[in-house]
């Protein structure tokens, strides 16, 4: 593939998580703006990665789209768990993890963390002024063993392994540029959230 960035990633979507909050509902067959929010994910992912992998516990849901399932390795139920699962499963060195509760992810937002794509990197990960954005962030398989050492030890907390591999931050100004309103990192968690996502300047 003829990518502007020298190495080549994986791109993982992360379906998992028990919807408690939105009373049971797979989050990723949610509808907004009429297209469910696996289909516009897929999308977005399509054409920028070498494989595409979709993290589960539940795969017979997701046979329909043409992605690589793959299931959790360890039982802990966490995003840190899926992570881990995307990592390990990937075909190349690094990988883009994203949450499959993320409707409004921009294409661009991902090419400005894939422009920062080096070997020397273990995670690039957008900083914003409500904080780092974990779940919408490149990842290498050196991070696989540092978070097995943390699931083994059930803290399943993403930013605890970080100070034993080299961090690359990207920060606001620069998310900006590809995503104005920076939407890429709104989430649906609430049925308050899915009203509020039809209302949102994309």
């Amino acid at each position: 593939m003829n990518h502007p960035w020298n190495h080549s990633c994986s791109g993982v979507i992360l379906s998992g998580g028990l919807n408690t909050r939105m009373g049971g509902r797979n989050k990723a067959f949610l509808s907004v703006g009429g297209r469910r929010i696996l289909d516009r994910l897929y999308n977005t992912f399509h054409g920028l990665f070498e494989d595409v992998l979709l993290v589960t516990n539940d795969p017979l849901q997701y046979l329909s789209w043409d992605l690589a399932i793959v299931s959790d390795l360890f039982s802990v139920r966490s995003s840190l768990t899926g992570i881990h699962a995307g990592l390990f499963h990937a075909s190349t060195f690094h990988s883009f993890i994203a949450a499959c509760d993320t409707p409004f992810l921009k294409r661009g937002l991902i090419e400005v963390l894939l422009e920062e794509l080096e070997p020397k990197w273990d995670v690039i990960i957008p900083v914003t002024k409500e904080g780092v954005q974990p779940l919408c962030a490149i990842y290498s398989k050196r991070c696989i063993k540092p978070i097995e050492h943390q699931l083994k030890t059930r803290d399943p907390k993403i930013l605890k392994f970080f100070h034993k591999v080299k961090v690359k931050e990207v920060p606001e100004a620069r998310l900006k540029a590809a995503d104005p309103y920076l939407v890429s990192f709104f989430n649906i968690n609430t049925p308050e959230d899915l009203a509020a996502s039809e209302r949102l300047p994309t």
